[in-house]
């Protein structure tokens, strides 16, 4: 729709391997405005269908972090449409890990600044997870309006709004992931990880998840419907590790929020995608 922006967020691990080109074709009919990328590669596994070919096929301008050594070589992307977003700058946030992709701008015509964040949390490190959400409330001081997708590899901490089964971590069978993704409880039980959600979205809400608002404010109960792991089955049942936040009068706009958990994206990726979608003209207003 003209009066829509589109913007999708998914973490697919190389591209979706010697698949890139179906990967490809579904962003293709979702026609993202703007779209985050995780777990790509340039190089592993993608062919000529890395970021940047993937930004050529899409008709959008790629944005990405470079890998260093030592660390992550699954860099973080952001692609923005460029008839409608228009980029300014581009900021690396250095971490223990891998980087966070911060993509400054304004929509075409506007004046008032936006950033777009592509992050990927730590997958083994709770607290290195922590260190990576509170950098991430650094780009909301000041009043500074941001909208962010991310794999959290964590959960979100208004658990009970969640649809998910969920984890009984006694009765899950991977071992490491149950180290990676739990942290000591107050009576000593190891309990999920849920601080990132906290810091982001809790106490006095830096941020809105917009999964949660849509699946609690709008009526949209399937927002909350769990995005990963789409694979495995020793890791407890499906939860909602991937996540779409948003400032709150980025969130103003907001119409959907909707989980893809089709076949199609099942065979490419152990992540569900998502796609939120806004009311256009009430962006351009509040960023005029």
């Amino acid at each position: 729709m003209a009066d829509e922006l589109v913007v999708v967020s998914w973490n697919v691990k190389n591209n979706g391997g010697l698949n890139g080109g179906d990967v490809i074709s579904i962003l293709q009919k979702l026609k993202p405005d703007i779209l985050f990328r995780q777990g790509f590669s340039e190089v592993t596994h993608a062919g000529k269908i890395g970021l940047h070919g993937a930004g050529t096929l899409l008709g959008m301008t790629p944005f990405s972090t470079e890998p260093k050594k030592g660390r992550s070589q699954n860099p973080v992307g952001v692609l923005v449409n460029p008839s409608i977003f228009e980029v300014h700058a581009e900021v690396e946030h250095d971490l223990p890990w891998r980087p966070i992709l911060q993509v400054k701008g304004t929509f075409v015509g506007g004046t008032r600044p936006l950033s777009l964040l592509s992050a990927h949390l730590t997958h083994f490190d709770p607290s290195i997870r922590q260190t990576e959400a509170l950098r991430i409330t650094t780009v909301a001081d000041h009043c500074q309006s941001a909208l962010v997708g991310m794999d959290a590899n964590s959960y979100p901490h208004r658990y009970r709004d969640e649809v998910a089964e969920p984890i009984d971590w006694g009765f899950a069978a991977d071992p490491v992931h149950y180290m990676h993704r739990t942290i000591p409880g107050p009576d000593g039980e190891r309990i999920s990880d849920m601080r990132p959600s906290e810091i982001l979205t809790g106490g006095k809400a830096i941020f809105t998840d917009l999964a949660h608002y849509a699946g609690t404010s709008l009526d949209q109960p399937d927002a909350l419907k769990p995005t990963s792991n789409l694979w495995r089955d020793d890791q407890g049942p499906r939860q909602r590790t991937d996540w779409l936040l948003a400032t709150s009068d980025v969130a103003s706009a907001l119409q959907s929020v909707e989980v893809v958990d089709g076949a199609d994206v099942a065979r490419l990726s152990d992540h569900a995608l998502l796609v939120a979608r806004f009311g256009l003209a009430e962006l351009r207003y509040i960023f005029a």
